[in-house]
């Protein structure tokens, strides 16, 4: 595909690389990922489907609708344009359209930034794209052939199982210019269900994972006896022994997707370096960092009270207790609603708070008690902050439940409360029980009159050299504050001795759909969410 690339791997559109500080690290810590796959990009933004947009049916298997979620052409093209592809890298952009003028319009405004383009003619599950197009041979040739007109760079079509012809589909795409093929999709759409309803708000999604394995062997196999271009094989890898099927069934490239579910940075590089040892010696050793062991399951809770604190503001309090270390979260789902992300105000019984900032939280306000919802999780990375160190935590917003958590369990904790006014303040009696509160509000009615970080100032101001270096921040709520909180805290510490959890939007929470990725590519949901300063 016009480059020698570092390793025979990617990771196929739309799991984990998602954005482009998410592909700069893969970058820079995976070589063994040779390929690098983007996520699908339209003519115009698309914010995707409503969470939930994934759920697991089964160890290692999965239904997912992420709806095509993508900033549009012209915003990717600014967003490409920063990265800077080594020699040994193969960038592959992902693109669809609704028509064959779509195609061939998103390939010219992203065709210089690329070493390839893959044409998605497969997605299961959004109205009018993908599969839609994918089996229909003749709509598959033209399209191919309009964007191979267009652009002076390999194309890859990516193919659907979905149909009773792939190998007319794959001939049809080759002998109209096709360079490689990318096989397969996922498959269906499927219908999973919990508790009595569809789990997905699209309620139909693709199937991935290692149950469609077979179905992806079968089709590669087809494909390579009749066509003679190289095959990017996928659906269902989980090891090196599933990359040796693909490559006897006639794959060049293997694309590794599902089994990345709920890995931190560092533990897929780790896996992508003991896949690459495996292939060299033999071993089957890889399986063994899949996290078979994920749950994703729903728990039922019943809501016992509505403590409304402003007309914007709750803290619910459910029937149950959760299990959950300081620094990991839950979700909570209401079927036919959505669900979004909570850090626990308390483990026993379960309580949170929530703000409203959009449909979700505006109705979570409003329940009554005796409303029924579900919890899966926890997910994120516990807390561990050095044994005897001074925490000094600073929370914003809901910020407030996960550094609570923090001066719960490990004491010793200074805890800078912020909010605009004295009636937008809550948990504050069980705040002071287990830490040295210190509060402030912008209009002065409640604490110290101004900012929170003025008066974080103020206070790093009376230390001694000594008790500054003691200290291990952790910041959490929106990201202006958190932003200035950190500014505040480098003038008198050092990098290492700060973590923040900034409220980026977290959609699956189990790493795979990238919608919450930092700034150095780290992901808030399974690297997070407290993640050091680098």
């Amino acid at each position: 595909m016009g480059k020698t690339v570092s390793g025979p791997f990617t990771i196929p559109s739309g799991i984990v690389a998602t954005a482009v500080p998410i592909i700069e690290y893969i970058m820079s810590h995976a070589p063994q990922v040779g390929v690098l796959t983007t996520k699908s990009i339209g003519p115009d933004p698309r914010l995707g489907n409503r969470e939930p947009i994934l759920s697991q049916y089964a160890p290692g298997c999965f239904v997912n609708a992420v709806g095509l979620t993508n900033p549009g052409a012209v915003r990717s093209a600014e967003l490409f344009a920063q990265l800077k592809v080594p020699n040994d890298r193969f960038l592959l952009i992902s693109i669809f359209g609704g028509s064959v003028a779509e195609f061939v319009a998103v390939a010219e405004l992203l065709a210089p930034y690329a070493d390839g383009l893959e044409l998605n003619l497969s997605c299961p599950h959004a109205q009018g794209y993908g599969m839609a197009m994918g089996q229909d041979p003749v709509l598959v040739a033209e399209i191919t052939a309009a964007v191979k007109a267009a652009v002076n760079i390999p194309v890859a079509p990516k193919l659907t199982p979905n149909t009773d012809n792939i190998t007319e589909i794959a001939q049809a795409a080759v002998g109209a210019g096709a360079d490689a093929l990318c096989a397969i999709n996922t498959v269906g759409p499927g219908y999973y269900s919990a508790h009595g309803a569809p789990v997905l708000s699209n309620e139909m999604g693709g199937m991935s994972g290692k149950g469609i394995l077979p179905i992806s062997l079968k089709c590669v196999r087809e494909i390579s006896r009749c066509v003679d271009v190289p095959i990017i094989g996928c659906g269902g890898i989980s090891c090196a022994d599933d990359v040796r099927a693909f490559e006897d069934a006639g794959a060049n490239i293997f694309g590794v997707g599902s089994a990345l579910v709920g890995m931190t940075s560092l533990q897929i590089n780790d896996y992508f370096a003991q896949l690459e040892r495996d292939l060299k010696t033999g071993s089957n050793l890889s399986e063994s960092h899949v996290q078979y062991d994920l749950d994703m399951s729903f728990e039922a809770v019943t809501l016992v009270e509505n403590k409304r604190v402003a007309a914007d503001i709750s803290v619910l309090v459910f029937d149950r207790k959760i299990q959950l270390q300081a620094g990991e979260f839950v979700f909570l789902w209401i079927p036919g609603l959505g669900e979004k992300p909570f850090s626990a105000l308390t483990n026993d019984p379960f309580s949170l708070a929530v703000i409203n900032l959009g449909e979700f939280t505006q109705q979570l306000i409003q329940l009554e008690p005796g409303a029924k919802a579900f919890v899966r999780g926890p997910y994120g990375q516990p807390a561990t902050p050095p044994a005897g160190a001074n925490i000094i935590a600073v929370a914003g917003g809901t910020g407030l439940a996960a550094v609570h958590q923090l001066a719960r369990d490990f004491g010793n904790t200074d805890l800078f409360v912020g909010a605009r006014s004295k009636d937008r303040l809550y948990f504050m009696e069980e705040s002071e029980a287990c830490a040295n509160l210190h509060v402030a509000t912008d209009d002065g009615s409640a604490g110290y009159h101004g900012l929170v970080t003025q008066l974080l100032e103020q206070h790093l101001e009376t230390l001694s050299q000594a008790e500054l270096d003691n200290i291990v921040f952790y910041n959490c709520g929106p990201e202006p504050m958190v932003h200035a909180a950190v500014a505040v805290q480098r003038s008198y510490c050092s990098e290492q001795q700060i973590l923040s959890a900034i409220d980026y939007l977290t959609k699956c929470g189990v790493g795979i759909c990238g919608a919450c990725t930092s700034p150095d590519g780290r992901r808030l949901c399974v690297d997070g969410p407290f993640l050091s300063r680098r």
